[in-house]
């Protein structure tokens, strides 16, 4: 028997929930019913894109017996109350990474998906991709031994991209800038692979994007088994670039944007390309959550886990900020 598709709405109409929107048709497990944002034009662009109706309001969403989840990638500001709206309505969420910009937004918006018994889920398509998966399957192997250290960059040049009025852009819609946008992809990735991050010492900067935010962040993170890695973050290079190393003491795994995966044992002598496929990392991370509102499993990246993840963040935020030390559980108490 065919399995349904699960009945969507899109809100919060900006760039990225045209991706997610193209990768739910990819995926073709989904039908797009609804989609709503304040602005009549982006509402009917995206209703004639994906085929779907253009709701007057939020709320006609919400009262839409027949829609079971909400694409959710409104700004970070609104994530509290959009997702307490839906999780009331019975609607599952599927919202887009950082959960929130506070920890207490973040602990209320899960608790009110627990208590009405929908699924939330957040979009860290970046620890799915196969080159990271790769490494923490030789991880778990034993392969590399302790692990010791770690370093990444993520990087882009948004220059030319710029966009005031956006609130991606602003200290009050994205605290801590690049950090909190594109850093905290990374800095999930390296818990995903070195283990938990209990510590953090971060530096922010503001060198070329104008606006009141930084596009310049460098961290120190300490893992709860001794390790230690950095993270440089920018919105201010000349191109787009990615690299994570890890390092333990019997092999060490290279990856960049340019070469891809390579691998590097003890005593080897050279690191050896390792291929792996491009997986279409936003398929599967909304396909996971649409078996989870069938009970089929559960999404990895949770409520709990991203208000974790996101403690991470505001520990470097507040290290920048104090010029000290930040424990995690200090922004989880």
């Amino acid at each position: 028997m065919k399995e349904e598709r699960l009945r969507v709405a899109s809100i919060g109409l900006g760039w990225w929930s045209d991706v997610l929107a193209d990768a739910m048709v990819r995926s073709g497990k989904f039908e797009i019913v609804a989609c709503f944002t304040r602005s009549t034009e982006k509402r009917q662009a995206f209703a004639r894109k994906y085929g779907c109706t253009p709701a007057p309001g939020y709320e006609a969403i919400l009262e839409d017996r027949s829609i079971a989840a909400v694409i959710n990638t409104t700004p970070n500001n609104v994530h509290l109350d959009t997702t307490v709206a839906a999780a009331q309505a019975g609607k599952h969420v599927f919202l887009d990474k950082p959960i929130a910009n506070s920890v207490a937004d973040a602990r209320a918006l899960t608790a009110a998906c627990r208590r009405a018994g929908v699924v939330l889920a957040l979009g860290y398509q970046r620890r799915k991709e196969s080159h990271f998966r790769w490494v923490r399957s030789r991880i778990d192997a034993g392969a590399f031994g302790r692990l010791v250290n770690a370093e990444a960059n993520i990087s882009r040049d948004r220059l030319g991209q710029f966009d005031p009025g956006s609130w991606r852009y602003t200290a009050e819609g994205m605290p801590g800038g690049v950090m909190l946008q594109i850093g905290i992809h990374y800095t999930d990735v390296l818990e995903y692979l070195m283990g938990p991050i209990v510590a953090v010492s971060g530096r922010l900067a503001q060198l070329v994007l104008p606006g009141d935010n930084p596009d310049v962040a460098s961290l120190i993170l300490e893992h709860d088994n001794g390790a230690l890695s950095t993270l440089n973050a920018s919105y201010a290079s000349a191109s787009e670039y990615y690299l994570m190393n890890i390092y333990g003491k019997e092999a060490s795994a290279y990856y960049d944007l340019h070469q891809g995966l390579r691998f590097l044992q003890r005593s080897a002598g050279r690191a050896e390309a390792v291929a792996c496929e491009n997986n279409d990392t936003l398929v599967e991370e909304l396909e996971e959550f649409a078996a989870a509102t069938r009970g089929q499993g559960r999404p990895e990246m949770d409520g709990e886990a991203a208000t974790r993840s996101l403690a991470v963040l505001r520990a470097g935020i507040v290290s920048a900020r104090e010029r000290r030390r930040v424990s995690v559980a200090e922004m989880m108490a």
